[in-house]
């Protein structure tokens, strides 16, 4: 029986997007992101997070097929919503698929999912993954309204997007994580599944890892950038740590 004063643990997923762009940014095979999804494994990761994109600016689609068939730990394919992702994952089935914004000149994804907006392209996409197995998560804005919608489209997971918290400071940065902790619940009291991510650092992790109602963090961007330093084990062990803690599990 899990102790009254430990909340419910949470998973650490690991993008390695940006191992991909190190190695493009030369050509050829190296680093490997298969290499560093290993890695992840081994320094107590709990998934995998790989974001195809339209540009193949890093992910590849071998890659893709690489880490379906080599990694054990769980897949999470980020995609947008298009007809030639949806059918890669129809073809791959990773474990789960996260429809997250995509332009291509954005050098990073900028914010939530319009899921009202988008509402009848993207209730087909949700019905053929789900039909297949693949666990659909929408990555959107910690917004009530965006939540409902969510659940309206009968997605299991939303991944909310964190990344306006991770670069306001002082007392507005408050203001969004009061924010984003009212949408987790919310996301808990539709039976959502609510996971978060985009931008977190030693920093900023704590405050989100202590929402009970979150059950999932995706990180990615700084831990490979702190691996430069530290190496890519030691970052994520640093990151789990700190996450454990907050959970009062230090």
């Amino acid at each position: 029986m899990t102790s009254p004063d430990l909340q419910p643990d949470l998973r650490l997923g690991i993008n390695i997007d940006h191992v991909a762009t190190i190695r493009n940014a030369r050509g050829g095979v190296y680093p490997d992101p298969l290499r560093a999804a290993h890695m992840a494994a081994a320094a107590g990761a709990d998934g995998i997070t790989a974001h195809l994109r339209e540009d193949r600016r890093h992910i590849t689609d071998t890659d893709i097929l690489r880490l379906c068939d080599e990694i054990d730990l769980p897949l999470n394919l980020e995609m947008a919503a298009t007809e030639e992702m949806l059918a890669i994952a129809l073809r791959h089935k990773p474990h789960a698929a996260c429809i997250v914004p995509e332009k291509r000149e954005e050098r990073t994804t900028e914010g939530g999912l319009d899921v009202m907006g988008g509402f009848d392209k993207l209730k087909p996409f949700i019905t053929k993954l789900t039909n297949v197995g693949v666990r659909v998560s929408l990555f959107i804005e910690p917004d009530v309204a965006a939540l409902d919608a969510a659940k309206a489209l009968g997605a299991p997971v939303v991944e909310l997007h964190t990344g306006a918290y991770c670069d306001l400071l002082g007392s507005a940065q408050d203001v969004e994580l009061a924010r984003i902790r009212r949408a987790a619940q919310h996301a808990q009291d539709l039976g959502l599944e609510c996971h978060a991510g985009h931008g977190l650092n030693y920093d900023t992790v704590k405050p989100i890892a202590a929402i009970a109602s979150i059950k999932e963090l995706n990180i990615g961007h700084f831990l490979v950038g702190e691996a430069i330093f530290v190496g890519f084990e030691a970052s994520i062990r640093e990151m789990r740590r700190l996450m454990d803690e907050a959970r009062g599990r230090g």
